[in-house]
């Protein structure tokens, strides 16, 4: 799948959020070095300096499954406006307390915890919104624009902020960055996303929470990504959280020198965006993974052992085009493994991993640097690094293909005679095959991809059963919750599922098609029978 890198910007609400966010991330920059230079110069320790980055970091880790669910439960419009407003207000408080003097590093840290829910909410949306931005075969380049549109601002936005700290102050930079977000709500005021068709009742919080996970979890396309993601995210992260200690203490440098060393990593990550898609057609997925691994450790090596604003600045560059790579790489492959009705749930599951494992090293990486100072914290950061980079061997990330996940479409609901509710349940599903004994062993390996579909798409209890007497006749039994929950697992079949169906059909032996048995479960004997025949089952 490839797509010219300018392919997204046709799309006018592309373009114009693109611009927006473009403008939004240039604040959160600017403000990243108001905070991590302020930190570290009201006296704070070395771990209080690395936990700045760790308060953006950990409260996407805490919170994104929980905002993946609100994304593809409610209008994510009104999602990242919500997110939007929280940042803005959350920036406007930070500046007018360090213009009073009333900031103090519990506070700092408290306040920039606050920023961090504010993407947490934000991020699932806006990742899950390219899709309904451009053509599912521009998603790639979409997600390579918006990691560029970051990193652009990366090259310029700490030098800014680095300007504005010896100019006015750390205050500075948070009001800048309080005005920053107001480019991108007025666009997502203005924005009109199209509305999705009313359908089934919405999932509960914890349902649609739970469905998540349940998808990621038998999905192994998924669960490689995001393993391989908290890998790079726990090892990479060093370089971050420790620039501030790299600009004090190793090149003896000032909040200029700490913004231009930001701008080399941010030049070094646009280089990667452009070299994205070439890359993506002449190597496979793992090859360029481990590239970023090994990339990123040698540039931590380069900065641990360089006392040079200027060599540190050329060993930030790979470093940068690593974590353009990588980072979109992932996150590609969990947009294109996922369809739309869970997309948000894995995407956030994706951010919770990768930003746990920032969060994590954010704090390693501190604890290492106050013993043992951050030269050989970066070092030990290497090496965790090259240890990702062999881990690939063994769970290597799987190449870039074009499932066609768009919802098969063919499941009609069954009239049935007994007058059900949506909420009527358990219900029982039994489907039955008749296999010869010579196709037995592709009907278990086709049976397998099945089960994995079935619990992916939320059944429960699911079991195969062969019959004593026929040993021909197979049956493949599962449960749902209720009526509501069997429509909906059966909606959510894509188009590649049916594969696996086709499969299955070819091998039946029977005259007619697999037959279904649908049953409504009752663990006690009722009194009464409270579920009355219809006297037309056509009639809902």
């Amino acid at each position: 799948m490839s797509s010219s890198l300018t392919q997204p910007f046709r799309s006018r609400d592309f373009r114009f959020l693109w611009s927006a966010v473009l403008v939004s991330n240039l604040g959160g920059l600017v403000q990243g070095v108001g905070a991590g230079w302020m930190m570290a110069t009201i006296g704070a320790s070395d771990e209080m300096v690395a936990l700045v980055q760790a308060a953006t970091t950990l409260p996407i880790m805490i919170f994104s499954l929980a905002a993946g669910a609100l994304a593809d439960s409610f209008d994510r419009r009104r999602i990242l406006i919500a997110a939007q407003g929280l940042m803005m207000g959350t920036s406007i408080v930070l500046a007018w307390l360090a213009f009073s003097g009333q900031l103090g590093p519990y506070t700092l840290l408290g306040l920039t915890f606050l920023i961090g829910c504010g993407t947490a909410l934000h991020n699932p949306s806006w990742q899950a919104s390219i899709g309904d931005l451009v053509p599912r075969g521009d998603i790639p380049s979409a997600v390579t624009l918006n990691s560029m549109a970051f990193n652009l601002m990366r090259s310029v936005g700490p030098a800014i902020g680095g300007f504005l700290v010896t100019l006015t102050g750390a205050a500075g930079a948070f009001a800048f960055n309080a005005v920053s977000y107001l480019p991108i709500i007025l666009t997502l005021l203005a924005w009109k996303r199209p509305r999705a068709p009313i359908g089934l009742p919405r999932e509960s919080f914890g349902q649609a929470m739970g469905a998540g996970l349940s998808f990621v979890a038998m999905s192994p396309n998924l669960l490689t990504a995001i393993g391989r993601a908290f890998l790079f995210g726990l090892g990479a992260v060093a370089m971050l959280a420790l620039l501030p200690l790299v600009a004090r203490d190793l090149v003896s440098g000032t909040a200029t020198t700490y913004g231009i060393l930001l701008g080399s990593f941010g030049i070094g990550a646009i280089g990667g965006a452009f070299l994205n898609t070439r890359l993506r057609e002449a190597f496979a997925s793992e090859t360029i993974v481990r590239g970023a691994f090994l990339g990123f450790g040698a540039s931590a090596l380069i900065v641990a052992n360089s006392s040079s604003t200027w060599i540190s600045c050329l060993g930030l560059l790979p470093a940068g085009a690593s974590w353009v790579l990588a980072l979109s790489l992932f996150n590609v492959t969990v947009q294109l493994s996922a369809p739309r009705w869970v997309v948000g749930r894995a995407l956030s599951i994706y951010q919770t991993a990768t930003f746990g494992g920032m969060a994590l090293g954010s704090w390693l990486w501190g604890v290492a640097a106050h013993a043992y100072g951050p030269a050989m914290a970066l070092s030990l950061a290497a090496a965790a690094l090259a240890f990702g980079a062999v881990v690939g061997l063994r769970f290597p990330v799987p190449a870039l293909v074009s499932l066609d996940l768009d919802p098969l479409g063919q499941f009609q609901e069954p009239s049935v005679r007994l007058d059900l509710r949506s909420r009527s349940g358990p219900i029982m599903v039994m489907v039955d095959y008749e296999i010869a004994q010579g196709d037995v062993q592709p009907f278990l390996r086709a049976m397998a991809e099945r089960r994995r579909i079935r619990i992916r798409d939320g059944a429960r209890q699911w079991s195969l059963l062969r019959d004593l007497e026929h040993p021909e006749i197979w049956t493949e039994t599962y449960h749902v919750p209720t009526w509501v929950e069997y429509v909906r697992h059966n909606m959510r079949r894509t188009k590649a599922d049916a594969v696996i169906y086709e499969r299955l059909l070819a091998l039946h032996r029977g005259t007619e098609r697999p037959r279904v048995h649908r049953m409504i479960e009752r663990q006690t004997v009722p009194i009464l029978d409270d579920m009355p025949i219809k006297e037309n089952p056509d009639v809902p």
